[in-house]
């Protein structure tokens, strides 16, 4: 549905956005987007449309921190009777905050917090509370194979006891999470479209598209079949007889797939966090005579900096790396000259217009 059929439909309450401060600077794209749109839109004078046109849907919110490290959430503004978006990026370590004179930089567990208490601070007055949490809480602890936490589980069903409606994330580790709040609605949206109007403006036509590791072939698949081209797949060997840090350690890369010689190939991965497993893979992939190598994520955490990504990049292993903004990244990353930053704001302002007029986002799900 465009943007102009859905100024025909009445929206299912007055459009609120909470973007914590984690997720500030998409979020005011994601709310110049949307007030381009309605301030366009030709709709008629009747109560629906009474606060449709606004110059800002951000809700004045903030989650201010007492000297101890304790926090609350604060509402400045009414959000009565409102449909609310709540925007949050659980892996913004750029912020901090003070705790008996001690800086602590913000994890995880501090961002789902504050999220629960700006949740806890709306106290059951809106319409509906969606939450659009791109990188999913903990979702690498998403199974359980020793005596160990559900976190990812534990964390869904507690957002939606407090009330929220639906939960809309990116590219999540493992969808089949979503079968611990199964009366919910929960959305993984892929950012394929965009990855590929961002790599078609950088890539010729001899192309392959590479998974890294079993886990990344359903997506892998996914962007060869709507490229057409082929794909092939790593697979790590490891050595089950050890345990290294918690895991097996692995001996080798094994590679399936067909002839890579003077082929461009884009390895398609749901996050880059230290990049080690990317850059193996680029090895591997020079040494079976690839040409350029794109290496595409949705998530690039980069937990251990660039200076790899630098050397992989000065050696010709890698050509460019592509992730989105739906995640912080640092200017350090911004600034190399060989990384493409995806922009994902006009979609999800896209999702945000579509839900707050209560339609169907399948077909952008689709595209």
């Amino acid at each position: 549905m465009s943007q102009k059929d859905l100024s025909k439909t009445i929206p299912y309450g007055d459009l609120g956005i909470i973007p914590l401060e984690s997720s500030k600077a998409i979020g005011k794209k994601v709310d110049d987007y949307i007030v381009g749109w309605r301030n366009e839109a030709d709709v008629d004078s009747s109560i629906h449309f009474t606060n449709y046109k606004r110059d800002s849907y951000i809700i004045d919110a903030v989650c201010p921190r007492f000297g101890s490290g304790e926090a609350k959430g604060i509402l400045n503004e009414s959000v009565r009777g409102k449909d609310v978006y709540l925007l949050v990026d659980v892996c913004n370590h750029s912020l901090a905050y003070t705790v008996c004179g001690q800086v602590n930089h913000m994890s995880p567990d501090d961002h789902f917090q504050d999220l629960k208490r700006m949740i806890a601070a709306i106290s059951g007055k809106a319409r509906r509370i969606t939450v659009i949490m791109p990188f999913l809480y903990e979702s690498r602890q998403h199974r359980r194979s020793a005596r160990e936490s559900l976190d990812c589980a534990l964390a869904l069903q507690e957002l939606t006891q407090m009330g929220v409606e639906s939960i809309i994330t990116f590219d999540a580790h493992d969808p089949r999470v979503q079968n611990a709040i199964p009366l919910k609605s929960f959305e993984t949206v892929q950012p394929t479209y965009q990855f590929i109007k961002a790599l078609l403006k950088n890539v010729d036509d001899h192309l392959m598209v590479i998974s890294p590791d079993e886990g990344a072939m359903g997506r892998a698949v996914y962007y060869a079949n709507v490229l057409g081209i082929d794909v092939g797949m790593f697979y790590k060997r490891r050595d089950y007889s050890k345990i290294v840090d918690g895991r097996n350690p692995i001996i080798a890369h094994e590679f399936l797939g067909s002839d890579l010689k003077g082929k461009d190939v884009i390895i398609i991965d749901d996050m880059i966090s230290s990049g080690e497993s990317m850059i193996d893979v680029a090895t591997e992939l020079k040494r079976r005579k690839a040409n350029r190598i794109f290496v595409a994520a949705t998530f690039g955490l980069f937990t251990n900096g660039m200076e790899k990504f630098d050397e992989a990049h000065e050696k010709g292993l890698i050509d460019k790396v592509l992730t989105t903004n739906l995640v912080y990244q640092p200017e350090e990353v911004l600034k190399r000259d060989y990384y493409i930053n995806v922009d994902m704001s006009k979609y999800v302002a896209l999702l945000i217009d579509t839900l707050n007029h209560d339609q169907s986002i399948s077909d952008l799900l689709n595209h």
